[in-house]
Order: structure tokens, then C-alpha cells, then sequence
């Protein structure tokens, strides 16, 4: 009775267990936006950091809100020598200093994981820098992979997810009114939220 007890009281010591989707190893979160639903599926075994992350800026509801507010097309991008299409979203804009620290890049080479249609990822500046704001790939983008040659220092973007619904909705975003690569208007998230 006592190694029961035990191990009762150290589950209890590690929290709430987070909800998951049936499949072992990943999470689903439902995006509403103004332009409709998007179902992520979100990797928590090939990408747990960069996975925890999202989850944990969507169970503090700060992409309550929030905009996707970038839109990347191929006729875009007029100084860029490698072209990529995706749509990204930030947190809302007068919740972002609730955020947390930036996290480590999980490199594709090391997940596994790669841009191919749907796939989500963080967006980052330098390596481990990542942060809230995310993208959605349309179309394959080999280029977003380690090595790939889009950005100068070659490690890529941490996959950790990928559109599993609603990639019509995603396209419909990308070919919004913009300027250059800002959506005009930013489309709003209304919210984002686990699916049993």
C-alpha cells in the first residue's frame, strides 16, 4: 500500500495532467478566427519544448485575441533570393508582455519534423529566440529546414505541429488584403483552445 501511496503523491507533486488528443504524443488546439477554424495538431513527442511552448501561451489564453497579422506569397518578397509562402500570427499586441522567456530552437535535424504543407513552427530571429509568434506553411518549404537556406545562419525553424483542418482557411488568410506583407486588416484569433 505504501508504494501506492507513494507514487499517488508524486504524480500529484507534477500537477494536472495536460489534455491530449486520442493519439499518444500529440495535442490538439482549435484557432477560431474571424475567417474561420483551424485544427492544429501539436507534436509533444518529437518537439516537446517548442510543443510546451504553444500549449503554454494557449492555456494562458494570450492567443485570445490575437492576429494573424503576416502574410508571405511568392509575388512578396522582391529582396528575398530564396522565397517561401506561409502565414504567421502573433499574440495580441496589448497582452504580449504576459508572455514567457524565449526557448531553445529545436532543430529540424535533431525532430525529425519537417515544413511541409501545414506544418506549424515558431517564428525566431537568432537561434533561441522563439517566443509566441508561429507560422503555417502552404506548400512544401525545404528552405524553413536545418540547412535550408532561407535564413543566413542555416538552423532552420522549429517545427512542432501541423494543420490537421482547416487549411482552406489558412489559404484564404494568405491571399487577404495586404500591404507588402501585412495583412490589412490583421485577421483576429478569436481564440485558441485544447480539444479533448
Amino acid at each position: 500500500m505504501a508504494p501506492v501511496l507513494a507514487l499517488a503523491l508524486a504524480l500529484l507533486a507534477l500537477g494536472p495532467v495536460p489534455e491530449v488528443s486520442a493519439s499518444p504524443g500529440t495535442a490538439r488546439v482549435l484557432i477560431q478566427t474571424l475567417r474561420g477554424d483551424i485544427v492544429v495538431e501539436v507534436d509533444t513527442a518529437r518537439a516537446p519544448v517548442t510543443a510546451a511552448n504553444f500549449l503554454r501561451y494557449v492555456d494562458a489564453r494570450l492567443y485570445d485575441g490575437a492576429r494573424f497579422h503576416r502574410t508571405v506569397r511568392l509575388g512578396n518578397q522582391p529582396h528575398d533570393a530564396v522565397r517561401i509562402e506561409v502565414i504567421q500570427a502573433e499574440v495580441n499586441p496589448a497582452r504580449a508582455r504576459r508572455g514567457f522567456p524565449p526557448i531553445a530552437l529545436e532543430r529540424t535535424s535533431a525532430t525529425g519534423l519537417r515544413h511541409l504543407d501545414g506544418v506549424v513552427s515558431m517564428a525566431r530571429d537568432g537561434p533561441d529566440t522563439a517566443t509566441s509568434e508561429f507560422f503555417i506553411c502552404i506548400g512544401d518549404q525545404p528552405s524553413l529546414d536545418y540547412g535550408g537556406k532561407r535564413n543566413a545562419d542555416g538552423q532552420g525553424f522549429a517545427a512542432f505541429g501541423r494543420v490537421v483542418k482547416g487549411m482552406p482557411v489558412v489559404r484564404r488568410i494568405q491571399r487577404a488584403t495586404a500591404d507588402g506583407q501585412h495583412l490589412k486588416p490583421a485577421i483576429v484569433i478569436r481564440s485558441a483552445r485544447r480539444l479533448p
